[in-house]
């Protein structure tokens, strides 16, 4: 083995030494634990005030425990995107196999949307409020989840018009954008009145909203 083969084993072995660390490291309790205590300080002080110590005295561990997880508090918030988020959107794929036409993924789509975020507010305040500055720490997490989203927007609209119940005239990146639009909106102002109102309430008006948007225009029958 010469020199150059050598140090390219030793970073290899490193790499996956860390990696299987990592992995480990995720199915501990102790991670989760750290995780959801993080989220729910970032989201009661903000990303930018909150600190290591606020964490980890919410989490019931002590500072240094937090190192043996996470690199530091920008680590947190990646692996919150990389994790705890694609786990919810994951599922929201997930539910929108199991329905039989376009219309019924829609509405299971949304429906899971709002729910997922009215049972973790923390979760949903920290999504939202870095999402909507597009914080650079997180930028390709939220790019990348995003486009998964929209990605299944657009393959039930499609399938919708293949159906014959959804617009074939429309524009579908314009489409895209207003549903998943419309849906933020929706938990934004939610959030701002401190979730004081059940949020999956608003699921079946605004699924009707969208579909009336959308939907196939049936001229009406006059009567002769």
């Amino acid at each position: 083995m010469n020199e150059y083969s050598f140090i390219n084993h030793v970073w290899i072995s490193r790499f996956t030494l860390e990696a299987g660390i990592r992995t480990r490291a995720k199915s501990n309790d102790k991670y989760h634990r750290i995780l959801e205590a993080a989220v729910k300080v970032f989201a009661k002080q903000g990303f930018h005030k909150s600190t290591i110590a606020q964490i980890a005295r919410e989490a019931g561990v002590a500072d240094g425990t937090i190192y043996l997880y996470f690199k530091n508090k920008d680590d947190i918030l990646v692996q919150f995107f990389e994790f705890k988020t694609k786990q919810v959107f994951d599922r929201f794929q997930e539910i929108v196999s199991k329905g039989d036409n376009a219309k019924e993924k829609l509405s299971q789509l949304i429906r899971s949307h709002l729910q997922e975020f009215e049972r973790d507010r923390n979760m949903a305040m920290v999504y939202q409020s870095e999402t909507r500055r597009n914080s650079p720490l997180v930028k390709e997490q939220i790019k990348q989840m995003s486009k998964m989203y929209l990605d299944i927007v657009a393959e039930i609209v499609e399938q919708g018009q293949v159906e014959g119940c959804f617009r074939k005239d429309l524009y579908l990146g314009l489409v895209k954008r207003y549903i998943l639009g419309a849906v933020e909106e929706v938990i934004n102002t939610w959030i701002g009145s401190g979730g004081k109102y059940d949020l999956v309430a608003m699921a079946d008006p605004l699924v009707d909203l969208l579909i009336r948007g959308i939907g196939k225009y049936e001229s009406p029958v006059k009567n002769i």
